[in-house]
């Protein structure tokens, strides 16, 4: 599953809703930003363990990668999100956040990887897309949750 769609649209919270389904049906969830994501593959890079990390990973019933697109992302860091879109392809759920569509995705990342990442993530992915205005922004700019300073 992809959800893409402007910044403060729920993506991200409704696919921690789905996780948390998930887990309450004694599923097992991994959840990364591309970030974090990066940071682990990475550091199985330094001691030899990629292969292993990626099948721990992929050993959860659903992983998610969280605000793919919030910043550009480099060789690193695409070749860490293709490795696991590669390793569960077919065999495990994902689910992604974006704030750019995948098919925009080589815009944040080398246009090679990006493809064969997209090929594998959008074929027989639900995409859901979200429209609007931040929810965020609207409750700030109408003073909700906001503790002024004294």
């Amino acid at each position: 599953m992809a959800v893409a769609g402007p910044s403060g649209t729920g993506k991200s919270h409704f696919v921690e809703a789905l996780a948390h389904a998930a887990i309450e049906n004694d599923l097992r969830v991994s959840w990364f930003t591309l970030e974090t994501l990066t940071a682990a593959v990475g550091k199985a890079k330094v001691d030899g363990s990629v292969a292993r990390t990626i099948s721990r990973i992929c050993g959860c019933d659903l992983i998610v990668v969280d605000d793919i697109g919030m910043l550009p992302a480099g060789q690193e860091a695409a070749e860490a999100f293709y490795r696991i879109i590669d390793a569960a392809y077919e065999r495990r759920s994902i689910a992604v956040t974006s704030n750019i569509h995948p098919s925009g995705f080589d815009s944040i990342m080398p246009k090679t990887l990006a493809t064969a990442t997209v090929d594998r993530l959008l074929h027989h992915a639900h995409l859901v897309t979200t429209k609007g205005e931040s929810h965020r922004l609207a409750e700030a700019i109408a003073g909700k949750g906001v503790v002024a300073l004294s």
